[in-house]
């Protein structure tokens, strides 16, 4: 597992937290050579072979309250798509928005975020509520280095399925769950055009999954936000997630989950999932990164040395590169020594 690091992040100008940065998760997503059908089961025998993923957590981690209801999910592949079927137990099924690109964390809703090269930059996002209605937007950058929602973009020949167990909109009875299942194209996922391919056995995508929960009581229409007599809203929503974020946001890509490809058709073997030791070094590359945005904040000015932005660091060979208006920080890869590691002044990192 990647060693838990203590990180200083600049939400803002001039703001900051501290605190301890969870694990990712991993999961280990296996091949699948027969056709799935969707209809949001998950009731074939290649999805009942797939491992479930650990059950979702408070987005802040395990040290904040368990989800009132269970939320896990599975990943498959082939050539062509990326398989994803979730599970989400739910008492009282509610879903009102169904026209694509709604807002729709607005409602209870299911939220997949996805960066295949784990730049940090150009992932996407697909969220899809218990009337199948979906959003799905790319987003150029994190929020908060400056990011804007590209609400235009649309997987081209997504497919989905749901699975209601209970009744929709209707407070006289008790639900037992709604389940989803996808299927996302590779080439939806690529920048590349005709030149996209599928992942190659082995390789690590960074994702994560988040489950957006409102408290509801019925009404004369089905159901309605629960307010809080104390403030007169609506209480916060709750946000339970596959890889705990350590703190409200989910647009900090660094921080998702790693699903590692195996081409073991599903069922036939297990894989190993094998920690990439270039997580570390990207790990304190984002420090960095946070203690330069600090500092520009403070002082209008970035930093050419550890001793200049006030941190420490075990990287080797550190080079810095500092204009008045920008900077790139880059270290060694620890998997191949003849490439670098760098990150630059809008928070992508890279190597080459």
């Amino acid at each position: 597992m990647f060693a838990t690091a203590l990180l200083i992040l600049s939400t803002s100008f001039g703001e900051t937290l501290s605190q301890s940065l969870p694990d990712p998760k991993h999961y280990l997503a296996y091949f699948v050579s027969e056709p799935l059908t969707m209809d949001g089961k998950l009731s074939e025998n290649s999805w009942e072979q797939a491992p479930w993923s650990e059950f979702f957590q408070d987005i802040q981690g395990a040290d904040h309250p368990t989800p009132r209801q269970a939320t896990r999910m599975k990943m498959l592949w082939d050539k062509e798509f990326l398989y994803i079927g979730v599970h989400l137990e739910e008492t009282d099924l509610w879903a009102t928005y169904t026209e694509r690109e709604s807002v729709i964390f607005q409602e209870n809703d299911i939220e997949v975020f996805i960066d295949p090269d784990g730049d940090t930059h150009h992932y996407y996002e697909l969220e899809i509520n218990a009337l199948g209605t979906v959003w799905d937007l790319m987003l150029t950058r994190p929020y908060k280095d400056g990011g804007k929602p590209i609400n235009g973009w649309n997987i081209n020949d997504f497919r989905h399925a749901l699975h209601l167990e209970g009744t929709l909109n209707d407070p006289s009875d008790t639900d037992a769950y709604w389940s989803v299942e996808m299927a996302i194209p590779w080439k939806s996922l690529s920048q590349s055009g005709g030149n996209y391919r599928a992942p190659e056995s082995g390789s690590q995508w960074k994702i994560n999954f988040s489950r957006v929960q409102w408290q509801i009581e019925p009404d004369e229409t089905g159901y309605k936000k629960k307010i809080n007599p104390a403030t007169g809203k609506s209480f916060p929503e709750d946000n339970w997630v596959w890889s705990p974020m350590g703190l409200v946001n989910m647009h900090l890509p660094d921080r998702w989950g790693i699903v590692q490809f195996s081409d073991i058709p599903v069922g036939t073997g297990t894989d190993t999932f094998i920690p990439n030791p270039d997580e570390n070094v990207k790990r304190a590359l984002r420090k960095l990164y946070d203690a330069q945005r600090k500092l520009y904040a403070e002082e209008s000015r970035y930093g050419s040395s550890l001793e200049a932005l006030r941190v420490e660091s075990d990287l080797q060979e550190l080079h810095f590169e500092v204009s008045a208006t920008r900077f790139k920080i880059s270290s060694p890869s620890r998997v191949n020594a003849a490439q670098r590691w760098y990150i630059t002044e809008d928070g992508r990192i890279w190597k080459m």
